[in-house]
Parts: C-alpha cells; sequence; structure tokens
C-alpha cells in the first residue's frame, strides 16, 4: 500500500526554498566576524599560541575568594584589551593568530555549507550557519562551532542521509590540506628539549595526524604544534563529536538514514554510556574533565526524538558505501581522550 504523503513528494521537491534576506545575510556575517575577532586572540592563547594567559590566583581566606571573583570581570577585560594591544605592535603573533582562525573558520565553513547546499539540493528550508563566538579563554579555540537549522521536514531518507553526511565529509576534505601544511611546517624537538619544555597540557593525536606525521618522517611526541596543526586539530574533533551517532548530531542522521529509528534510539543511548565512562576515565587517569561535557551532550540528544521523513525506502548500495566511508572518518578523527593534563 502506497503511503499518500510519498505521493505528493515530486510537490514537495519542485517547492521554492526561502531565500535568505539581506537582514539575514547581514547577521550571519557579523557572527561570523566576531567569530572571526574571537578565534583570532584564541589562536594566540595558551593552549594554541605563546601569549600568557591571565595570572593564576591563590586565594588564602574567603574574602580573597569573594574578591577574587568580584574583579575577575575586570582582570579579564583588562586582559584582553593587552592581548589586542600586544598583536598591534607584533605582528608575527597577529600573523599566527590568524593563521589559526583563518584554518579553523574554513573548515567550519565548508562542514556548514555542506549540510546547507544538500539542503538547497533536496529543497528543504535551512538558516545560513549560525557561527557561535565565545570569549577566548572561556570558549574552546573562541568558538563553539557552528550549525544550521532545518526549517522544514525531511522528504525521504535519502535526503535526511545525504544531507547529514554532507557536513562532516566536506569539513574532513577542507581539514587534510590544513593538516598537511601544519605538519609540513612543524618544528621537532629533541628529547632534551621536550623535557625541558614540557608542559601540562597534551593534544593527542587522532590516527590521521599519526598517518600523515608517517609519511612526513615525523614523530609527533618530539613536534611543536603550529596555527595550522591546532586548527586542523580542532577541525578534527568537531568533525568526530558530529559523527557520534546520537540525536540529531550528523552521524546520528545517518544512523537513523542507514538503520532505521530502533537502531538509532539504542546507539545514542550506548554512545552516551561509553562516552560516560569515558569521562571519567579520562579524569582519574589524565586530569581532564573535558569528556563531561560531551556526555551532557549526548545525554541531551537522547532527549531529541529524530524526525520522521515522508519517504522511508531503504537507502541504495552507493549510498551505504559513503556511510562505510564516513564510518573510517569517524575512526580517523575520534580520540578518547583529546586533552590529558599531566
Amino acid at each position: 500500500m502506497t503511503d499518500p504523503e510519498i505521493l505528493e513528494q515530486p510537490i514537495y521537491y519542485g517547492r521554492p526554498v526561502i531565500k535568505p534576506t539581506m537582514r539575514t545575510w547581514i547577521k550571519h556575517i557579523l557572527l561570523l566576524a566576531v567569530t572571526f575577532c574571537t578565534t583570532t586572540i584564541a589562536g594566540t592563547l595558551f593552549p594554541f599560541g605563546r601569549y600568557d594567559t591571565m595570572p593564576s590566583a591563590d586565594p588564602q581566606s574567603l574574602t580573597e575568594l569573594l574578591h577574587l571573583l568580584v574583579t575577575m570581570p575586570t582582570r579579564y577585560a583588562a586582559l584582553i584589551v593587552d592581548i589586542i594591544r600586544h598583536l598591534s605592535v607584533h605582528t608575527d603573533e597577529l600573523i599566527y593568530g590568524l593563521e589559526f582562525s583563518i584554518s579553523l573558520l574554513f573548515i567550519l565553513i565548508c562542514h556548514e555549507m555542506g549540510h546547507y547546499i544538500a539542503c538547497r539540493i533536496y529543497r528543504v528550508d535551512a538558516t545560513l550557519p549560525f557561527f557561535l563566538p565565545t570569549p577566548p579563554m572561556i570558549g574552546p579555540a573562541g568558538t563553539f562551532g557552528a550549525f544550521i537549522k532545518i526549517l522544514s521536514p525531511m522528504p525521504s531518507r535519502r535526503a535526511v542521509f545525504d544531507i547529514g553526511v554532507a557536513g562532516p565529509i566536506a569539513g574532513f576534505i577542507a581539514l587534510i590540506p590544513v593538516a598537511l601544511i601544519g605538519l609540513a611546517t612543524m618544528q621537532v624537538l629533541t628529547p632534551e628539549q621536550i623535557g625541558n619544555a614540557q608542559g601540562t597540557l597534551t593534544f593527542t593525536d587522532p590516527l590521521l595526524m599519526r598517518l600523515f606525521a608517517v609519511g612526513f618522517g615525523l614523530d609527533l611526541k618530539y613536534g611543536v604544534g603550529n596555527a595550522f596543526y591546532f586548527a586542523a586539530w580542532v577541525g578534527l574533533l568537531v568533525t568526530a563529536l558530529n559523527l557520534i551517532p546520537s540525536g540529531q548530531l550528523d552521524g546520528g542522521h545517518a544512523i537513523y538514514a542507514v538503520l532505521g529509528e530502533k537502531i538509532h534510539f539504542w546507539t545514542g543511548r550506548v554512545a552516551f554510556v561509553v562516552m560516560a565512562i569515558l569521562s571519567v576515565l579520562g579524569m582519574y587517569f589524565y586530569g581532564s574533565p573535558s569528556g563531561f561535557l560531551i556526555a551532557i551532550i549526548l545525554a541531551i540528544m537522547m532527549k531529541v526524538r529524530h524526525p520522521t521523513p515522508w519517504d522511508l525506502t531503504p537507502l541504495d548500495a552507493t549510498r551505504k558505501v559513503i556511510a562505510f566511508l564516513t564510518l573510517v572518518i569517524f575512526v580517523l578523527c575520534f580520540v578518547p581522550f583529546p586533552i590529558q593534563i599531566n
């Protein structure tokens, strides 16, 4: 028996999509511009750059603690002003920050435009990418990434799959040249220099970085990260998080389209349990609380019901092959403990 809604699908595919107004373009461009500023500053700060962060404080009493909390906004604002003044004089560090921000935003823009263009192909209404700037030092890399909001129903499982995987595939392709530039220009220290310069925070290299490093004959254990390396590293982390098969993350869309609603329901819960365990292990062994934020996001995603497309026809063989390649991308990007605090 044919679902009558599926008979309306050709009409849906031919419908006009909402076009962004000039006011919408201005709003999204302003968000991108602010994110460009925050990521440029973040790129010059620890742990991505060499500029000193806010001096540490060790309050010895409740009065000193309250004073620290009250003066924190002023201290933070003064630090940002000082950084901007510093970058206006030291152009080499400004260029370093620009290399980081432009590379990272290039990856994020490609990711979101992959989703957006796929939406346009399927005549699905969607917003332009929203970029999320965060204050440097407070938000990771000066941004929480970007997203588009889908405003109309999905016409088919094929559309769900194509729109879902278009973003991470486009972002992954975009980060490859950035990673190669980062590794090709990476400074390598001797074991003695590493022992003297070793800090307290370590970035775990994803499998893709390790494979590329082999091609360059690099031992990443002795490499010093640069702006391109860190931008690619953040891009790999973003890609991996988006491909977790949960809720309405990109991986959630893919698993829903390939395996159906029931499997999608359980993969989201398995992903949460695994991430919760990894969070505890990461905190215990490496002193890093970053995994808890991911676990909280996955807990929220479990509560978000995936919309049902009109056409539930299973995917063709070509898309199943693409689904497998997307799984390979996830393996190349994912690391269980991204940041280790020694």
